[in-house]
């Protein structure tokens, strides 16, 4: 081939990246789109998880009262008119407290999810893409990580950066990072042998511009549907530290940390415990839907 037919090919690849990559793009997002309207868990999932975030981003608007105010009048009230859950021992009203707790339930959730997918897909990239010394520490890295139980090491980094909303984002981030590694390390072996990376490769585009622009976008339907699951997992997380302590401080509010404190009062106040387990459960379990009509509605082989 000599230069002119080169340039003619190069252009051509060029312009068909230009012209033809986009409305690809978004054939695929409307094709994924309908196919996951017809799950319909999937699309409930996404119904729950959007009046979450309406109910976390107004909550001032939606709470019928603060969730610092105390009252030791009221304390330990059953559900009334006035107080539609009931109060907490010190007399605060326990719905307006749930709405509150949302919020960091669902900022929990974004912030670290956003933690481990940086942190785990740019592990993953490089290990999968460069190989040798570099994928041998990236599996090194994910098998350490995976030796230790998630909420242990969550538990130990709290410890050691101390309980507030930050430290548990971070803590959370940085022990769930090892699966999205895994998954992009694979999607990248996969991907680096493609026409359209060697053809980047011919036409002189550096390793991380072809990392960045044309190896990672194509691994963004995996890492979707991981998040939307992980999101569940690190609101699970944040709960359970909450519950142990470790999490939001008094007074602010959190669904583990009201339900800490309703382990006292089982006998006399069970009306407590009831309401925040179930925020918990009908939160992950939305997600968990949410994730799970990701994965069917991303999937290949589901051309239903």
């Amino acid at each position: 081939m000599n230069r002119g037919d080169h340039t003619e090919s190069e252009t051509t690849t060029r312009a068909g990246e230009r012209v033809g990559s986009e409305p690809a793009r978004r054939s695929a997002f409307l094709d994924v789109w309908k196919r996951f309207r017809r799950n319909r868990s999937g699309v409930a999932g996404l119904i729950v998880v959007g009046l979450l975030a309406v109910v976390a981003v107004f909550a001032p608007a939606i709470s019928p009262d603060t969730y610092w105010d105390q009252d030791l009048s009221e304390s330990l009230q059953p559900p009334s008119r006035e107080a539609l859950l009931g109060t907490d021992q010190f007399g605060r009203d326990l719905l307006s407290r749930l709405i509150y707790a949302s919020r960091p339930s669902i900022q929990v959730g974004v912030v670290a999810t956003g933690i481990a997918i940086v942190v785990g897909t740019s592990i993953g990239a490089m290990g999968g893409y460069f190989g040798g010394w570099v994928d041998y520490l990236t599996e090194a890295l994910v098998s350490i990580t995976w030796a230790f139980p998630t909420i242990l090491m969550a538990v130990f980094l709290v410890s050691v950066l101390g309980p507030s909303l930050a430290n548990i984002m971070i803590a959370v981030g940085l022990v769930s990072w090892a699966s999205y590694a895994r998954v992009v390390r694979a999607q990248v072996l996969s991907l680096k042998e493609t026409d359209f990376v060697l053809a980047a490769r011919v036409v002189g585009a550096g390793e991380w511009r072809i990392i960045l622009r044309h190896v990672l976008p194509n691994t963004l339907s995996p890492v979707i549907v991981m998040a939307s699951l992980g999101m569940a997992s690190s609101i699970l997380a944040e709960a359970a530290l909450s519950f142990l302590g470790l999490g939001i401080q008094p007074p602010a509010p959190s669904w583990g940390s009201i339900l800490s404190d309703a382990r006292s009062f089982l006998t006399i106040a069970p009306w407590l415990s009831i309401p925040p387990g179930i925020c918990i459960m009908i939160t992950v379990l939305a997600f968990n839907l949410l994730g799970d009509g990701l994965r069917d509605a991303t999937d290949p082989h589901s051309r239903r």
